[in-house]
């Protein structure tokens, strides 16, 4: 998510998710903090959207509610976007409007373009935002595909004109700039899909992120060719094939498609079933079907399962786990091994396609984005490296303000910037910090609760306090600790004087210090310690 504001006028460009880290526990998604767009509402203009990524979009549901202002977007950008404002009840209160390649519109002091990039997925475009200061290009996701399965080509023409005019900021996709070369073509997937295809005896599946239309159209055509029948397994694969199809970005030849509660009853060697699950997320239909828990599909000895798309960092184990357990089932996996011809290719630029870009722009100002913080560092290098006249290139982090024109860059301090926490399960679906935290603490060193009856006239113990405890240690452990734990209880009440006793709050602070303290000290770990007082 990235503001530009000029005067008093401001658009936001995408507002996007990521997936928690595995310490985030219980946390399904993270988002943007949108504060410093809250205190500048009045200003917000629009939010302009580059793609339909989750990267790119998936924070929108979470925070159009309190920016209401009209959200731009290719077709079949808006088309994924409509689906998840529906899921949370906003489709009727949020302006969707859609925008066409190389048709310019003003808003307010900005003139906006969207312009053509090949990326993995349909409709996904650069953005150039002509301001009185100059002109911004945002690339959003792309790399340079000079053979796209759709036939359009990414359109280096609108990059160079813009570049012969003048650019004061290009800000750039810095996802593979680690990687020499060229990224591959589509295309280039197609000849090893031919060859699982050819050889295969059972059924095949195919799993490829659900946005994924050109490579989900490869996998339609060649079940075509090879006299199988297509189905589409998952909620998201069949919601997302439904509108490419509905939108004409996806063609499906009559009589072909096969219904989900009919892929067990058709012929194997006759079936292809395109699935969702390509990380292997816990409930996803290809995560069930590994381990044989999905109502319309499993794995037999002999299936084929390909795996077309990359592994998100972090995903690893889980999908070399279900990896497993597809092999236990007797099928072939094929997944990306650094094989050619590769049955996966990437949607980013690699180092010369970005070189290539910044020397069409020749921007006053080079700003890398989207990448982590080395490739960040690195796409700035790679920048520095070409000697293009007046270029300077900037590494800047989440939160920073800058103050850009013709005459140089600023740096004006930072704003308000961050993670916010969803969690579906809670009731306002944002959560603290400090509920994460002592998720954490529980999960590391368990919980302890010591119980204590006092009597509310004399302000004595009425019996020996109990102590329960979870995930804390072994029962074998147990007893004889938590009987000495129970003695540091009754020793801290005892010693405690009429005032303290008086006060339940004080009494469970003093409670929860002695026995942290005679704990860690015992067993070297910091449980979570919750003291419950009972009023006799």
């Amino acid at each position: 998510m990235m503001a530009l504001r000029y005067g008093d006028e401001m658009v936001v460009i995408d507002a996007g998710l990521m997936f928690p880290e595995p310490e985030l526990l219980g946390v399904d998604i993270v988002i943007p903090d949108i504060s410093f767009l809250l205190e500048n509402r009045p200003q917000l203009k629009a939010i302009l959207l580059t793609h339909a990524h989750e990267d790119h979009i998936g924070a929108l549901p979470f925070v159009i509610d309190d920016l209401p202002v009209p959200v731009f977007g290719t077709e079949f950008t808006l088309a994924l976007v409509e689906s998840k404002l529906r899921e949370h009840g906003l489709l009727d209160t949020t302006e969707r409007r859609v925008v066409r390649p190389g048709e310019p519109f003003q808003l307010g002091s900005f003139k906006i373009e969207y312009i053509h990039v090949t990326h993995s997925i349909v409709g996904a475009c650069a953005i150039a935002i002509t301001t009185p200061a100059g002109v911004v290009i945002h690339t959003g996701d792309f790399k340079i595909d000079p053979t796209p399965t759709d036939n359009i080509p990414f359109d280096l023409h609108r990059f160079a004109d813009y570049g012969q005019k003048g650019v004061l900021a290009l800000c750039s996709d810095s996802t593979n700039v680690d990687r020499r070369g060229y990224t591959g073509s589509e295309l280039s997937v197609r000849e090893r899909f031919d060859e699982v295809f050819a050889n295969a005896t059972g059924r095949i599946f195919v799993c490829c992120f659900t946005s994924s239309i050109h490579r989900i159209q490869l996998a339609v055509e060649l079940a075509s060719e090879y006299g199988r029948k297509v189905a589409f397994l998952g909620r998201s694969m069949e919601n997302n094939t439904s509108i490419a199809y509905d939108l004409g970005f996806l063609h499906i030849p009559d009589g072909l498609l096969l219904r989900p509660q009919d892929i067990r009853s058709a012929p194997r060697d006759q079936t292809v079933v395109v699935i969702s699950g390509s990380q292997a997320e816990p409930m996803s239909a290809l995560a069930r079907v590994s381990v044989n828990n999905h109502k319309s599909a499993e794995i037999s000895p002999g299936d084929t399962v390909i795996l077309s798309s990359r592994m998100i960092p972090g995903n690893e184990k889980d999908i070399y786990r279900m990896i497993n357990h597809l092999f236990r089932r007797g099928a072939k996996v094929v997944y990306d091994s650094g094989s050619y011809p590769p049955i996966h290719v990437s949607g980013h630029a690699s180092q010369e396609e970005l070189k290539l870009l910044i020397n069409l722009v020749r921007p006053r100002h080079f700003i890398p984005v989207h990448g982590e913080y080395r490739q960040l560092e690195l796409h700035a290098e790679l920048a520095r490296s070409l000697r293009v006249p007046h270029l300077e290139a900037h590494h800047l982090q989440t939160g920073d303000l800058v103050e850009i024109d013709q005459q140089g860059l600023v740096r004006a301090g930072t704003v308000p910037s961050g993670r916010v926490l969803i969690d579906s399960g809670s009731a306002d679906e944002m959560i603290e910090d400090v509920v994460v935290r002592d998720r954490r603490h529980l999960a590391e060193d368990g919980i302890v609760l010591p119980v204590v009856a006092l009597n509310k006239a004399t302000g004595k113990i009425q019996a020996l306090p109990e102590i329960t405890s979870s995930g804390f240690v072994s029962p074998e452990l147990a007893n004889g600790l938590m009987a000495r734990a129970r003695e540091v209880v009754e020793q801290t009440i005892t010693s405690s004087s009429i005032e303290e006793i008086g006060d339940y709050a004080v009494v469970k602070e003093k409670i929860r210090r002695e026995l942290k303290r005679f704990l860690q000290r015992q067993t070297n770990k910091r449980p979570l310690i919750l003291p419950v007082i009972l009023e006799i």
